[in-house]
């Protein structure tokens, strides 16, 4: 399986502090991929430097056989890659509906002239735009809350929003950001099954970081597991419980619970 996502001895250094370190990793095409590992492993710093956030000190990224280091966020966007947060980013001022219709990139109502001279080909996009944003709120049962400002969602509901406006283009890949943070078990379940649908039907291929590891257990294969900003370990759920390594230096104390799980 090809790699849609290539990391190449990636260093980030803080002052003194070297988060990532020489770090690389793939990630592969077609596959719900986790991201596991302690606080302080550097997988938000490396998530970061993908989604062309942060710029590395070192070392190459590269996305669906390109290399991208150093490229911008909306630029990434545009090749197909998106990134959701552990604390949702939504325009809270903004309708649930809007939220979703303004994802879509170069529309053309975007462009001054166009208002002029382009309206017949605006209303038309517009009436496609609108009527992809109406069948992924419905789709993520949101649809009742669809004229509701987005700052009043629920925690869960917020994070279904991010995973709509992703699916409001073709991404390629999409990077979640500890989905299940501050989720209850039900909306986490819904969350779960619209990852699995979007992998299933749509092809997308997902990287997530995540604590959960029912949740983890239940999307991911593969899945890596990072420490002291390198890569420790790569393999299947059972793998990864199995690997002593993993339970020193992720788990700790906890390490007899999760081999049990």
């Amino acid at each position: 399986m090809s790699a849609i996502i290539a990391v190449d001895r990636i260093t980030k250094r803080y002052g003194g502090l070297r988060v990532l370190d020489a770090c690389s990793l793939k990630v592969p095409r077609g596959a719900i991929t986790g991201l596991i590992g302690p606080n302080g492993a550097g997988k938000t710093t490396l998530f970061n430097i993908i989604a062309g956030v942060t710029r590395p000190d070192e070392g190459h990224v590269f996305f669906d056989g390109s290399e991208v280091t150093g490229k911008k966020p909306h630029e990434l966007f545009g090749l197909g890659l998106t990134r959701t947060f552990q604390i949702p980013k939504e325009w809270g001022r903004m309708t649930v509906l809007e939220n979703l219709m303004v994802v879509p990139p170069r529309q053309t109502g975007e462009r001054v002239l166009a208002a002029w001279f382009e309206g017949g080909r605006i209303r038309q996009e517009e009436r496609a735009i609108l009527g992809r944003a109406e069948a992924t709120l419905e789709v993520l049962g949101l649809f009742a809350h669809r004229a509701a400002l987005a700052g009043t969602l629920s925690g869960g509901q917020k994070k279904l929003l991010e995973l709509g406006r992703t699916m409001m283009v073709d991404s390629k890949l999409v990077l979640l950001d500890e989905p299940g943070a501050g989720v209850n078990r039900t909306l986490l379940g819904d969350l779960a099954h619209h990852i699995e649908r979007l992998h299933r039907e749509r092809g997308t291929s997902f990287c997530i970081i995540e604590h959960d590891m029912d949740l983890i257990a239940r999307l991911c294969d593969p899945v890596i597991v990072m420490a002291e900003g390198r890569v420790l370990a790569k393999g299947k759920m059972a793998e990864i419980k199995a690997d002593a390594r993993v339970r020193e230096a992720y788990l700790g104390a906890a390490s007899a619970g999760m081999a049990a799980a």
